[in-house]
């Protein structure tokens, strides 16, 4: 390869060499000569840099129910582009991020990320959320950057390729049933249903069933169908463990036979033809057909990645929320493939995900002085999970943060006390809003440890929440919109590869 590059070398026109003049001439056409050899030995200098130095980091986003994840790669993009309020972002404290571009995305079978829309609804006269993806899709994001160190003596800027790919959280859920049988599968998620008043009509239809008869196909799509109206309605109340997650999002498949089953009691026999049968084959389709493609073409493939939680909105539902919570967040790590990366990970077993960032989404919903809090109860919620990815060699860390930051601080005196409260815009009303939430424990067990015990409700405080629309903004150049840790979390996040 190295041998072909003088092939390729921009020399001058060969006629001072064939037919060479006297004196100064032929120092013109040599000086010729050796600047064109210059320029082409710095040509294959950079197009070999570029070929060997160049980096692609693909980082994984996805979202639990309402955790904002539109809104968070929307932000971090804007913030990226123009990094005014990435202070905690070493490479840009020290200057050495040249430049920052977006790029055509290199899978052109996946739908490009609609960031342009969505920071155009942030950001407009009437600002709003933006709708949520319900799909797979990706950017890259580029970085031109001085390397630091003893490398910056000798190597000119390298560029890393940052590839965004943003999934639906219901897809990464459904990698948890790689691992179970549709017994074992059936048996949980009716256990899990016996306690949610949503799900009280698929449960009367699931118990009229008697999986041992021979399969009706109209009985097997109104199971599904009923099925399906369950997971809807657990999504809309802010369920966490809404699987499978193609049911919600059907796309092409739906009506199929691999989208038409549901959780049934085990009858005593389970003939060839029974119902029960063909729902379990059909539960398997779904895995062979749906799951794992997804994990073999995507997943497998991420780097780095980011999962959000609304922690706060759990808290807020009650115990049994914290504790669907917790269990989901433990399924989700045990998905992952974590561990560090070599050059041989490639050749055995495909990717492996070297970081993972858990983070509690909506901090701006309290003050400053409870976000310790926030970050030490979403530690604790995936403390055991998190323990076997640290020892596989995986980086874990857990925070709060603010994708964009909706709200004001305010400490407000009520019967006498001081409480630290925040100001926003309702999402309601359109009106202005004080909020104080309620005190986090400092101690997490004091949430964790009633979750985990079946408790109905907290004992000792209530936890409000309410819901803020995006503030009106006015960005200076070079800044983006204004958020709370968002810079902490790229740090974390690529910062070695900057």
């Amino acid at each position: 390869m190295l041998r072909s590059r003088p092939l390729c070398l921009p020399f001058p026109s060969a006629r001072p060499y064939l037919e060479p003049r006297a004196g100064k001439g032929r120092t013109v056409a040599f000086s010729g000569l050796t600047d064109g050899i210059t320029r082409g030995i710095e040509g294959a200098g950079a197009s070999l840099s570029e070929t060997f130095f160049d980096t692609t980091l693909r980082l994984g986003v996805t979202g639990l129910s309402r955790a904002g994840k539109t809104v968070f790669i929307t932000a971090l993009v804007a913030n990226l582009l123009n990094r005014g309020r990435m202070p905690q972002v070493r490479a840009q404290a020290e200057g050495r991020i040249q430049a920052v571009y977006l790029q055509p995305q290199p899978d052109l079978t996946l739908p490009r990320f609609d960031y342009e829309a969505h920071l155009a609804a942030l950001t407009g006269d009437a600002p709003r959320w933006p709708a949520s993806t319900r799909a797979i899709s990706e950017l890259r994001l580029s970085f031109r950057v001085q390397p630091a160190g003893f490398l910056s003596s000798w190597r000119g800027p390298h560029t890393l390729h940052l590839d965004i790919v943003d999934y639906p959280g219901e897809w990464l859920l459904d990698l948890s049933l790689l691992d179970q049988t549709y017994e074992a599968w059936s048996e949980g998620t009716l256990a899990r249903l016996e306690k949610r008043a949503e799900a009280a009509a698929y449960l009367a239809l699931a118990r009229a069933e008697d999986g041992a008869l021979r399969l009706d196909e109209a009985k097997a799509r109104q199971l599904a169908e009923t099925f399906t109206a369950y997971l809807t309605a657990a999504r809309d109340l802010g369920r966490v463990d809404v699987t499978p997650g193609r049911f919600l999002l059907p796309g092409d498949l739906a009506g199929s036979p691999v989208l038409t089953f549901a959780p049934l009691p085990k009858p005593a026999t389970t003939g060839r033809s029974s119902l029960w049968r063909e729902m379990e084959r059909r539960y398997e389709a779904y895995k062979s057909k749906v799951v794992r493609p997804f994990f073999r073409d995507h997943f497998a493939r991420i780097d780095r990645q980011v999962v959000l939680a609304d922690v706060l909105g759990a808290i807020h539902q009650g115990p049994r929320a914290v504790e669907d919570l917790r269990r989901v967040m433990a399924e989700i790590l045990s998905g992952f493939r974590p561990g560090r990366n070599s050059w041989l990970t490639g050749l055995f077993g495909g990717r492996r995900v070297e970081r993972i960032l858990f983070a509690a989404t909506k901090a701006d919903h309290l003050h400053h002085e409870q976000h310790p809090a926030l970050t030490a109860i979403t530690a604790s919620l995936l403390a055991e999970a998190k323990q076997r990815a640290d020892f596989s060699g995986a980086r874990t860390e857990a925070m709060s943060l603010a994708s964009l930051r909706a709200t004001v601080e305010e400490v407000v005196m009520r019967d006498g006390v001081e409480l630290p409260a925040v100001r926003g815009i309702l999402q309601s009303t359109g009106k202005p809003a004080l909020m104080y939430p309620g005190a986090l424990p400092s101690d997490p067990s004091r949430l964790l440890s009633p979750a985990r015990e079946g408790a109905e409700a907290w004992l000792v405080a209530d936890y409000s929440l309410m819901t803020f629309a995006p503030a009106r903004l006015t960005l200076r150049p070079g800044e983006g919109p204004p958020h709370i840790r968002l810079d902490r979390a790229v740090e974390f996040l690529i910062g070695d590869q900057l």
